[in-house]
Parts: C-alpha cells; structure tokens; sequence
C-alpha cells in the first residue's frame, strides 16, 4: 500500500492549488479526481476567460460579498492570501489579464492559462496525480491514518483534503461525494442549494414576457423585507421560462421560495417625471412615447398588458401614467423556482463552519480538511468563489502537518 503525507480528493481550483501549495513544502502529495478532464469548472468560468479573482474583496468585510451560516468564518484565510497574493502568481506565470468591471479578473486568451498555471504549480511539488480515478471508500485505521480505496488500490495518509465542490452543474462531473464524507464522520451539513442561478416562472404568469426572451438591459433589483434587504445593479436578461444575466444570479443566492423580488426596469429614469412631460408635448402612442426611455420591445410588452396605456400619451389619465410608471420601477413577482443544479454556478449551504477550523480548514475529525465550494461558503458573481477556493486550499495546504 502506498503511504503519502496527504491526500487530496478533487482536481477543481481549490484541490488544484493545495495540493501545489502542499507539494512545495516538501510533503508527498497524492492527488485524486474521478473525472478525466481536470479543472472543468475552470474551464467553462467566466465564458472560457475565468474570472480568476475580484479586487474589490474586504477580508474585513466577507458578509459583504459571501454568504454563510457564519460569514466571518472566512475572514481569516481571505486575510492571509489576498487577490494580491494570487494576481502576483498569474503575473509570475506570465498570463495577461483585464479587469471588466466591479473588481472582476479575466484571463485575456484563455482559462486555460490558469489550469496550466495550477498543474505547473502541482509539478512543481512533486505532486502524484491520478486521474481519472473513483475513490469507493474512506475509512480511519487503528493508528489514525487514513486508508482510502480507489479504482487504482489502496492508499494511506495521515491527512485528507476533501475539495471535491457542490452539487452545481452534473454534467461535468459535480456529485455529493464531500457531502458524504462529512456525514460519515459525524460533521454537520448547512442545507445545500442552488446559487447564481437564473431563476424561473410558471407558463401562464409568464406568457406576456416570452416575447422578450433575449433582451438585456441595465436594472435594480431587490429581495427581502427591510431587515434583509438586498439589492443589486447589474443586467438583466429575459429567457423563455423567466430571468437570467448578473442581476437574477446575483439575487438568486438571496431568494427564498415563495417570496417576491423586485425590479425597478429603468433604474436611471425619473419615469412619472418623463412620462408627464411626453404627455404635455407629444400626440404619439403611449408606447413610442416609453420606447424613448426603455427598449422598445419592452415598451410593447409593458402596453399591452393594460388598455388603459394602449392610446396617444396625450389622452392618458395622469392616474394611468403613474401606474405604468410605478409597474415598471417596481415589477414584483415572484419566481416559482430556479433552473436548478444543471444551470447553478455555485452550490449555497455545504460543510457547517462550526465543525471546522478557520485558521486551518481541519475538522473535528483530526487530519480531515474541507476546502472551497463544499464549505458552507460562497461568493457573489464576479471572481469571489475563485478566491475563496485560492485562500481555503493555501490555509490548508499550508498547515498540513510534514514529516
């Protein structure tokens, strides 16, 4: 039976790294993933430029952008490997890089870039990497080092990194694995859902808007009573079943089944004001007059929803203009659902904080570590989660214990 200083189950971004980190100080490192491709998440992120990073990150702050059970948890390994500490490692490696906005990092070229950056970095730890290659079962033995048997035989190690992600996108290879193995030992589970995910309507409620599917368009939107409230100005985009684009994914890790969100369409308009001074100067249409203040086919699927709005703007009633006002800065509705796992960037909930180590990301079970999208932590859209996969697999790869 081979024996390793640690293993590390999953090839993702925070698997990856620690697995480099641990390798450069020397320990033997094996590392595991039951998919052929490695990194595929990586891949397919930020429309193939991975969105590495944001600038914009608060250590001091992380409720600000993360969201958790316990959001200070994350505070100390975000504090001790920053986006700084990251970007120096892309610029080492020589990977151009932009900023789009709000604090967000792209690779110029390509996620490959940062997969080849990672897989150099695990080289240069000597680090075993076995792939593809299923892990059957995990167990501890009598000396307390774990025995793990895998699709390529059994092997040992005092110590475990559990970075295997959530439960997002299947079809690349997501699966409740890390899930299971905190149960196994006892750990607790923060309820996992779907997170930065378009969100989705029933056929009858939505059947005014299908029209639109397709359209983008700057917005505010908001969700939660006036403890919660949050908020978000970003774009929004029209599907055929309901509301995608960085507006809904952003809100959609804040939604709560059965409650409401709220869209103002024209968040830069003071509509009641431009609507009134259409209605003294202009004979045209309703309709053309709004399509001067939102997208024009917006404008049409607004007006057809109330006869009262389907005339010259000068023949409206001031009562029928505030509402059409009012009904575009401040749609409600209330989604039915979400696209679910198959369309979710992140996995919301995951390992309890409580059961592990901050400074460290072991668990109570000694020599057990949990690391990135399975720790009940996650980011906002925008490079957040990368980060939060960099600074957990550092923390980690950085306190397992050497020879």
């Amino acid at each position: 039976m081979q024996d390793f200083d640690a293993i590390v189950i999953g090839a993702g971004a925070a698997g990856l790294f620690c697995a480099g980190v641990a390798g450069q100080r020397g320990l033997r490192v094996l590392l595991l993933d039951h998919s052929e491709k490695v990194a595929e998440k990586i891949r397919i992120s930020g429309g193939g430029r991975a969105n590495f990073t944001n600038r914009d990150i608060d250590p001091r702050a992380p409720h600000k952008h993360f969201l958790s059970e316990n959001p200070n948890f994350c505070r100390s390994a975000l504090s001790r490997y920053t986006p700084a500490d990251f970007i120096a490692l892309v610029q080492k490696y020589g990977i151009g890089f932009h900023e789009k906005h709000k604090g967000q990092l792209f690779c110029d070229r390509s996620a490959e870039d940062l997969i080849a950056l990672l897989l150099a970095e695990c080289e240069a730890g000597g680090v075993q990497r076995w792939q593809p290659c299923g892990v059957k079962t995990l167990r501890v033995g009598i000396d307390g080092s774990y025995q793990i048997d895998t699709e390529r035989g059994t092997v040992s190690s005092r110590a475990v990194v559990v970075a295997t992600g959530g439960l997002s996108i299947p079809k690349i290879g997501a699966t409740d694995f890390g899930y299971r193995m905190a149960k196994q030992f006892g750990l607790r589970i923060v309820e996992p859902r779907p997170g930065l995910v378009p969100l989705t309507f029933d056929g009858d409620a939505w059947a005014p808007y299908t029209d639109l599917a397709g359209l983008a368009l700057p917005v505010l939107i908001e969700t939660g009573d006036k403890k919660s409230r949050i908020s978000f100005a970003e774009d929004l985009l029209f599907t055929h079943r309901g509301l995608s684009g960085p507006a809904v994914l952003q809100i959609s890790s804040y939604w709560r089944e059965g409650t409401p969100i709220r869209i103002n369409l024209a968040p830069e308009v003071d509509l009641p004001q431009a609507l009134a001074r259409a209605k003294a100067t202009s004979r045209k249409l309703i309709a053309n007059e709004l399509a001067t203040l939102v997208p024009s086919r917006l404008a049409d699927a607004w007006v057809a929803q109330d006869k009262d709005w389907q005339r010259p703007i000068s023949e409206a009633s001031d009562k029928a203009l505030a509402r059409l006002a009012e009904r575009l800065a401040r749609w409600e509705l209330v989604p039915t659902g979400s696209e679910g796992y198959k369309k979710a960037e992140v996995t919301l909930g995951g390992v309890d904080t409580r059961d592990l180590s901050s400074q460290t990301m072991e668990s109570k079970q000694p020599g057990l570590y949990f690391i990135g999208e399975v720790v009940d932590v996650t980011g906002w859209l925008g490079g957040y989660n990368f980060q939060w996969a960099w600074a957990s697999a550092h923390a980690c790869g950085m306190a397992l214990p050497g020879r």
